[in-house]
């Protein structure tokens, strides 16, 4: 095992260790189970002579190490004992004998091998290593009173060992592994200087010292605090005693449940303050008085709030993306911005990030994209309704003087979640309203103000309370009746609204499922075919989202949930187009408009409304009168100026349009646009006005199958308008062929689902004069005129 090379280096075996140092002087037993180390036990046996480098792991974990992944410096050893514990399991004794450090490394199997070399230790002061081993011996005593799981042989060592040296490896060797690691001991066994090393074991033990003269100081305000606490328990048997035979016991034990549930709920000091205060108010007070009720109210809305409670982060951009595609259909857009989203909140310590603002029409999932963030993101969610909310105290609560009084709805839900990082969605922020109690959306500006909001004080509490770990969201239908400030506050994320395949994928793969197992009913009883479902779509549906799809789905589930009810067997039936028209009835919508013939004075704008996108046909008509004007159709004064802008432009081009100049002086005009005070955008109706009173005066009927949308100037220039996304989903549910836009709008056609682009002509145009021929049809002809090519215009 050992093999001469010079006058102090040697060929030696090698022993790693894991989670151990030796020291020389020491004796310890080590337990050997690695294949290796087993070889070379096995062949220590029988072998008096024999000597062992004893080397530290710099990594554990490490199963079978190389040279580079061990200390260079360990001890020379001697094996006093060898005991077989199992097949390939050994229990060995090694003596320390000195230090050596590897010069060469041989060869690792079947055993680590290598040339060793002697390490000679050397003193730089001799009295100062005297007086600090003096110290040594005296501070390892003190510490031998405070570590209870010292090793009793360490009292003898401090009284037999003299040499300042020798005591400093054995007390490094039997010091506790919690007090000194791996890296502190190997550092004392690497210093061949005497005084350095008994200077770094003198400056562990002073370490440890400290330490345990902090955890006494601490232990000792623990004590004196729990004997505090014996002593408020003892006076407050004696005050139920006393209560008890006054009658008022129960009242006792209500308050002192209460001051149970404070310390329970970890309040900040603050708060913890202000229930005390309150719980000493009402230990004086008549429980059924009024005052008495207020208190207890308050107290117990202290108690219940999430003040310190809170669920572990779950920010995984895979995750979101898996949760948001289990949940939701298309809207793939959305869903990329929701994974940005989440990774930004993975990489920010801070944990903070945008507020993201859902906007779209009804039914096209905005709140539930909120469910699918919180569940992604491992949180609680709670949602807020502020539909019709006018009231400042419904965001900020009101004051405990006023009767009845409750905190804010956004306390309340933190409340009702309990933790104090839920994901929150403020639903319908674009209902608010205002009157002579306040502005709840001015109130909304501190709340959703990261700057602000982690000290959010109710005024039903007056304590602040912080939101600044809540995740925030909010959905609106009508953006643009967002006051300004709340939305500059918020990242806005339109959610379009859907494509007729994507309702029937929807429904194919959400909502009959659903609607199935809410009725009791399996695809056993009924199966539900395309062409029903596209039956529904098309004739009993008209909208962007999908929820009125799900409730004529329900009616028809219904329909078989009664005849099972009845006894009837409801077996495989195909849900079909026939089957959909016997439960459903008379359809609800009109065929597709594109099926209508149009007479001159017609014509077919977009817009958008309440429910996304929607078709509205402007008509106008002539008669007898003095160049009188008149406009209808519960239209605002934008939709006015438009129909009035549509009028003065074909009076200023009567020449080109081959009219009579003074046409309007023997006639009024009458422009009516039914539906038409649903229209959000009411500027965009300005060309199909136009092309109506065109086509009113030139007799020549408008197409029914190209739609239109663009607000127009007096010099015949057509301005971009917003909604165009929604504008041509409507236009492609309802059948239409072509659509003319403003050429500025160009680029919100990246926007547009592919099915849409595929099956729309889109034509952009920038002047009023390229419009009569993209949508005229030939003045006495019962066919409709092809669409020519103009300038300006774009297939996308």
């Amino acid at each position: 095992m050992v093999t001469p090379t010079g006058s102090r280096a040697q060929s030696v075996a090698i022993l790693p260790l894991r989670n151990s140092v030796l020291f020389p002087m020491s004796v310890v037993p080590i337990n050997v189970g690695r294949p290796r180390s087993v070889h070379l036990v096995e062949d220590l046996i029988g072998r008096d002579d024999a000597l062992v480098g004893v080397l530290s792991q710099r990594d554990a974990d490490t199963v079978e190490p190389t040279f580079e992944q061990l200390y260079s410096v360990g001890t020379l050893a001697k094996p006093v004992k060898v005991i077989r514990l199992g097949p390939a399991n050994y229990s060995v004794v090694l003596n320390g004998l000195g230090r050596f450090r590897i010069k060469r490394p041989d060869r690792l199997e079947p055993y680590m091998h290598a040339e060793v070399e002697r390490l000679d230790e050397v003193t730089s002061d001799e009295e100062e290593l005297g007086r600090l081993g003096e110290r040594l011996r005296e501070r390892t005593r003190r510490a031998l009173t405070l570590i209870p799981n010292l090793p009793r042989e360490t009292a003898s060592i401090l009284d037999n060992v003299r040499d300042p040296a020798a005591l400093a490896d054995l007390i490094a060797s039997n010091f506790p592994e919690e007090h000194a690691g791996i890296a502190l001991r190997q550092e004392v066994l690497e210093a061949l200087d005497r005084t350095e090393r008994v200077a770094k074991v003198l400056a562990i033990v002073e370490r440890q010292l400290e330490v345990l003269r902090v955890k006494d100081e601490i232990t000792a305000l623990v004590t004196e605090e729990m004997s505090r606490s014996q002593r408020d328990f003892v006076l407050r048997q004696q005050m139920r005693a006393i209560r008890e035979e006054l009658g008022e016991a129960g009242d006792d034990d209500e308050i002192d449940q209460l001051r149970e549930r404070i310390a329970r709920a970890e309040l900040p000091p603050e708060a913890e303050q202000a229930a005390r205060k309150q719980l000493s108010r009402m230990a004086s007070m008549q429980p059924q008085s009024a005052e008495f009720q207020v208190a207890r109210n308050y107290v117990e809305w202290l108690a219940d709030l999430p003040w310190s409670r809170s669920t572990p982060d779950r920010f995984d951009v895979r995750v979101v993306r898996r949760c948001l595609d289990e949940d939701h259909y298309g809207l793939e857009r959305v869903k990329r911005r929701i994974v940005e989203y989440a990774a930004i909140r993975q990489l920010r310590r801070d944990k903070r990030g945008p507020i993201l603002l859902f906007a779209g029409p009804p039914g096209v999932g905005k709140t539930s994209l909120g469910k699918s963030i919180a569940r992604a993101m491992g949180r609680r969610y709670g949602r807020i309704a502020l539909g019709g909310v006018r009231d400042e105290a419904e965001v900020r609560g009101h004051r405990r003087t006023y009767v009845g009084a409750l905190p804010g709805r956004i306390i309340q839900a933190l409340k009702k979640v309990g933790t104090k990082n839920p994901v929150l969605v403020l639903d319908e922020v674009d209902k608010l309203g205002a009157d002579v109690r306040g502005d709840p959306a001015a109130a909304l500006l501190e709340v959703l103000d990261p700057a602000q909001n982690d000290a959010f004080v109710d005024h039903y509490l007056g304590l602040p309370f912080d939101l600044s770990q809540v995740t925030f969201l909010a959905t609106a239908n009508y953006r643009h009746q967002i006051p300004e400030a709340l939305k500059d506050r918020m990242e806005l994320i339109e959610v379009p609204g859907y494509t007729r395949t994507e309702k029937r994928s929807i429904a194919q793969q959400f909502l009959v499922p659903k609607q199935l197992k809410e009725h009791a009913l399996t695809r056993d009883n009924l199966v539900f075919e395309s062409e029903g479902i596209e039956t529904i779509i098309d004739f009993y549906t008209r909208e962007a989202g999908v929820r009125g799809l799900e409730r004529e789905i329900a009616a028809v589930c219904r329909d078989a949930t009664v005849r099972m009810a009845d006894g009837k067997t409801v077996e495989h039936e195909t849900v079909g187009r026939a089957y959909v028209e016997e439960v459903l009835g008379v359809h609800q919508h009109d065929p597709e408009v594109a099926d209508r013939k149009y007479a001159p004075g017609a014509a077919t704008g977009l817009a958008v409304t309440g429910a996304g996108g929607d078709l509205l046909v402007v008509e106008a008509t002539r008669m007898p009168g003095k160049g009188n004007v008149h406009v209808t159709g519960a239209l605002r004064n934008v939709m006015k100026e438009s129909a009035a802008t549509a009028v003065s432009f074909v009076r200023s081009r009567a020449d080109r349009l081959q009219l009579d100049p003074e046409w309007l002086k023997s006639i009024d005009l009458h422009v009516h646009v039914p539906r038409g005070g649903g229209a959000q955008d009411a500027a965009s109706v300005g060309l199909p006005m136009f092309v109506a009173v065109a086509s009113l005066l030139l007799d020549a009927p408008a197409r029914s199958d190209v739609a239109m949308t663009g607000e127009i100037t007096l010099r015949g220039n057509i301005l971009p308008v917003t909604g165009i996304k929604d504008k041509l989903l409507a236009a492609h549910r309802a059948g239409i062929l072509a659509v003319v836009l403003p050429k500025r709008n160009e680029r919100d056609l990246e926007e547009l689902p592919q099915e849409a682009r595929d099956d729309l002509e889109i034509h952009l145009v920038s002047k009023l004069e390229e419009v009569l021929p993209l949508v005229l049809a030939a003045p006495d002809s019962g066919e409709e005129r092809p669409i020519p090519p103009a300038s300006g215009e774009a297939r996308p």
